[in-house]
């Protein structure tokens, strides 16, 4: 399983540093929509543990691990207050938080699904699961800031294909028996590289066949 390709203190490293690099994604939204330093801190809060806290709840795995874990909460706050006083300089390193961003996909989207599994969902439900570990905070920041999630909308690189092929991949192991440290390793690094891929040459999903909506495209 996921746990075994790291010890326990590298893969919560690891985790920190994927809830780090997301919170920061929240807390320049936040910035961006002219939000007070609360603002900030919420935004970044739950874009960094939102999609962790519903896997959990989901599953069972309460108290979440957010709330057991003093440094799971602590870290957002960080990048919030980073945020806060230097956004100016982060948005100039934006190229750089972004691969990050599509490390923390790749990781988060293996370990949410090797976690639901182990908990005794089935191969879909834990694939899914898997998605909303990796997205799900992005999508309650968007939602949360009043913007269309960026998942959903078609003028924005992929973000959730990647982490549905790495979710796919892990629950393809699974059922072949085939799940270990390299497996698991193949799947977040395949997310990782769509991801960087889809940044770096604009992939996008294809929208309806033939559409002819009246529709103004932003």
């Amino acid at each position: 399983m996921l746990q075994q390709l790291f010890s326990p203190s590298v893969q919560h490293t690891l985790d920190l540093v994927g809830i780090f690099v997301f919170a920061i994604s929240g807390a320049l939204l936040a910035v961006r929509k002219n939000f007070d330093v609360f603002g900030i801190a919420v935004l970044a809060e739950v874009t960094a543990l939102g999609g962790g806290l519903f896997r959990d709840l989901v599953i069972g795995a309460v108290p979440p691990a957010a709330f057991t874990d003093l440094g799971y909460f602590v870290t957002p706050l960080l990048a919030a207050l980073l945020v806060f006083f230097l956004h100016p300089q982060v948005e100039r390193i934006q190229v750089g938080v972004n691969v990050f961003d599509a490390a923390g996909l790749g990781l988060f989207c293996v370990a949410g699904t090797t976690k639901a599994y182990e908990y005794g969902l089935g191969l879909t439900a834990s694939a899914c699961l898997g998605l909303a570990t990796a997205v799900g905070g992005g999508v309650l920041r968007d939602v949360l800031a009043n913007e269309v999630p960026s998942l959903l909308r078609w003028d924005r690189d992929l973000y959730a294909v990647p982490a549905m092929v790495g979710a796919t991949m892990v629950v393809l192991c699974i059922r072949y028996d085939v799940l270990g440290p390299l497996t698991s390793g193949l799947a977040a690094l395949t997310a990782f590289v769509l991801r960087l891929l889809a940044m770096r040459f604009h992939w996008r999903a294809p929208r309806a066949w033939n559409r002819r909506s009246t529709v103004r495209e932003e």
